[in-house]
C-alpha cells in the first residue's frame, strides 16, 4: 500500500503566533512526542497527508556505511533557530518574554539536539542514544567532503551558509531559498552523525521547535521528577526561568520549555541536559500510555495537525513499515543513554568537548553491532583487531570483509563464528539475527567470490550454499548460520564470547543490561519503569 504524496518543500504554512517559538534543547521533547509516541499507529493515509518531507538523506546516504539487517537507525534532530521555516523571524515577544531565548532576530541554525534511537527488527529492547551538541569532531557536507574540525551541532549551519551564493545565482529567493539552503544542511548533519558513529542512518526527523509549545499544549499537564531543587532565573535573555522543586513536578506547556531547555545551575550543564530531555520523552509517553491516546483517533488527530507544520521527515519513510517495528516504542521498551566524552578544552576561542573517536564507534558496534570487548579501551577496537588480523593472516585468504548473521538459534554463535574467520585473515565486519535457516548459507558481493568460497570451507558445515547477493556489499562475504552450524570448539558456549540478548533484542552483542563498564555521561534513563527521576 502506498502512502499518498506528502509536502516536499518544508513547511508551507506559518504556525500560529502563541506556537512559534524555540531553543534547541526542546527539539527532542517535539521530535519524541512525535516519533517515540506512536505515529505509526494511526498510518492512515488520511493522517499522512500533509506531513513535510526531505530528500536529504538519499544524499548522505551515498557515503553512510552499509547496513547488514533489518534494523532502524532513526536520528532526531533539533534545530536551534528563531526562525519559522520559511525562514521568517519568530514573534519577538514569544522568543523573548516566554522562552527567554534572546532576540528574535537571532537565527541561529545549530542541530543542538541529536538522538539516535536504534529499533530492532524483531522485537526488544530500544537502544537511545544522546550526542552532546558541542561534541569537537570533523564535520562533514552532504557529498563527504570536510569541513573541517568544528562542533557537531555547527554541521547544518556551516553547509547552509555556504550553500546560499549559489542558490541565490539560481534565482532562489525568500521562502524557496530558506528550504532549499536547510536541504544541504541536512544532508550535513546527517553525514557528520554517520560518520562520527560509524552507522548508517535509516530515516531522520527535523523539529525547528516551532511546534513543541503547541505540542506541549496538547498534552499538557506532564510530571516529571527532579532529584534536587532547582532555580534558572531568566535575566536579559539568559536562563529558562526554571523554578522546580524536588520530586515530582506538574508542568504547563511553558513550564515544559523550561524543564528541556535549562543548562545553567545544573552539575554538568549541556549534558545534564541531555538527561532532561531523554527524562521529559519518557515521562511524556508514560501519559499517552496511561491515557490510552494510541487507541483514541481523535486525540492524535489533533497531534499530528500540530506535527504537521513543524515537523520534517525523510522522504523514504514508509510509516506503513515502521509500524511493524513501533510496538517496543510505544510499550516504552526504550533505554536513554548520553555518549561520553573525555573533557573539555577551548577550540577557536570556544568551548567544547573532547570525544574518543574511535571509543565512540566502539561503544555502537558492541551495542548494536558485534564488537564485544570493552568499551573503555578504544585501543581493542575493531581497527585495532583488523590490523592484528592482517599482520598474520594466511597468504592465500581472499581479501574480504565477513559479516555474521544468526539463524541457527544458539546464542553466540555467530560472534564466535566471526572470531574465527577473522583469525583466519579476514577483516571483521558486523553480527545479527536472522529468520531461522536449516543450512548454513555464504552470499557475496562483487569481488568477493574466491572469499566467499574460503570461508564456506573454513566454516565446515556440509551443504554449505554459496552465491552471489546483489544485496551484499562489495568486497563483502554474508554468513547465514543454520541449525547446521556448531560451535567452532569444545566448551564454546552458548554465550562464549560475552553473547546473551543484545541490544535491540539481538542475540549476539552486548547484553543490552550489562553496560556497567560503558563509560556512558551519567546514568541511563529508562522509558516504561514510571516517571523517571533526573537532576
Amino acid at each position: 500500500m502506498a502512502d499518498r504524496p506528502r509536502n516536499r518543500a518544508v513547511g508551507p504554512r506559518p504556525a500560529p503566533s502563541l506556537v512559534k517559538a524555540g531553543r534547541a534543547a526542546v527539539a527532542t521533547a517535539s521530535a519524541g512526542v512525535l516519533l517515540v509516541s506512536g505515529i505509526s499507529w494511526f498510518a492512515y493515509n488520511s493522517l499522512t497527508d500533509g506531513l513535510n518531507t526531505s530528500d536529504a538523506l538519499s544524499v548522505a546516504q551515498r557515503h553512510a556505511p552499509p547496513k547488514l539487517d533489518n534494523s532502524i537507525n532513526l536520528l532526531l534532530i533539533g534545530l536551534d533557530s528563531r526562525k519559522d521555516m520559511n525562514g521568517n523571524d519568530l514573534p519577538k515577544q514569544f522568543v523573548e518574554q516566554d522562552l527567554h531565548a534572546g532576540s528574535s532576530d537571532i537565527g541561529g541554525y545549530n542541530t543542538n539536539t541529536l538522538i539516535l534511537l536504534h529499533i530492532p527488527s524483531g522485537g526488544g529492547k530500544v537502544q537511545a542514544f544522546s550526542v552532546p551538541r558541542d561534541d569537537y569532531v570533523q564535520t562533514l557536507n552532504g557529498d563527504g567532503t570536510s569541513q573541517g574540525f568544528h562542533k557537531i551541532k555547527e554541521a547544518y549551519g556551516i553547509a547552509k551558509a555556504a550553500a546560499l551564493p549559489a542558490l541565490k545565482a539560481q534565482g532562489l529567493t525568500g521562502a524557496a531559498l530558506e528550504q532549499q539552503s536547510r536541504e544541504v544542511g541536512r544532508e550535513a548533519t546527517l553525514a557528520t552523525v554517520q560518520q562520527f558513529l560509524g552507522i548508517r542512518i535509516d530515516h531522520f526527523a527535523e523539529v525547528n521547535l516551532l511546534g513543541f509549545y503547541d505540542i506541549a499544549q496538547v498534552v499538557q499537564p506532564i510530571t516529571v521528577c527532579l532529584k534536587h531543587a532547582t532555580r534558572d532565573p531568566a535575566m536579559a535573555g539568559q536562563g529558562s526561568g526554571a523554578d522546580f522543586h524536588a520530586g515530582y513536578n506538574t508542568l504547563d506547556a511553558a513550564q515544559a520549555l523550561a524543564f528541556v531547555r535549562q543548562r545553567h545551575n545544573l552539575t554538568n550543564g549541556d549534558l545534564d541536559r541531555t538527561h532532561r530531555q531523554q527524562a521529559f520523552i519518557s515521562s511524556v509517553m508514560y501519559k499517552l500510555k496511561q491515557e490510552g491516546l494510541f487507541n483514541d483517533l481523535g486525540k492524535m488527530q489533533s497531534l499530528f495537525d500540530v506535527v504537521k507544520k513543524d515537523v520534517v521527515l525523510d522522504s523514504q519513510w514508509n510509516i506503513l513499515d515502521f509500524a511493524q517495528q513501533v510496538p517496543s516504542l510505544t510499550g516504552g521498551n526504550v533505554v536513554f543513554n548520553t555518549l561520553p566524552i573525555q573533557g573539555f578544552a577551548t577550540r577557536n576561542g570556544e568551548s567544547v568537548n573532547l570525544v574518543d573517536v574511535q571509543q565512540i564507534q566502539h561503544i555502537m558496534q558492541r551495542l548494536i553491532g558485534h564488537d564485544q570487548s570493552p568499551a573503555a579501551t578504544p585501543a581493542s577496537s575493531s581497527a585495532a583487531s583488523s590490523a592484528s588480523a592482517a599482520s598474520s593472516a594466511p597468504q592465500q585468504v581472499a581479501p574480504a570483509t565477513v559479516d555474521v548473521l544468526n539463524g541457527s538459534g544458539i546464542t553466540g554463535l555467530a560472534a564466535q563464528k566471526l572470531k574465527s574467520l577473522v583469525d583466519a585473515g579476514w577483516s571483521p565486519g558486523r553480527t545479527g539475527n536472522a529468520a531461522p535457516h536449516t543450512h548454513t548459507v555464504v552470499h557475496y558481493g562483487s569481488g568477493a567470490q574466491q572469499a566467499a568460497q574460503q570461508v564456506a570451507a573454513k566454516l565446515g558445515s556440509s551443504g554449505v550454499t554459496v552465491a552471489p547477493s546483489g544485496a551484499v556489499a562489495p568486497g563483502h562475504v554474508e554468513v547465514v548460520l543454520g541449525t547446521d552450524a556448531t560451535p567452532t570448539a569444545p566448551g564454546g558456549s552458548a554465550g562464549g564470547a560475552g553473547g546473551g540478548s543484545g541490544a535491540g533484542g539481538s542475540s549476539d552483542g552486548a547484553q543490552a543490561g550489562t553496560t556497567s563498564d560503558i563509560p556512558f555521561q551519567g546514568s541511563a534513563v529508562e522509558m516504561g519503569q514510571g516517571i523517571p527521576c533526573v537532576d
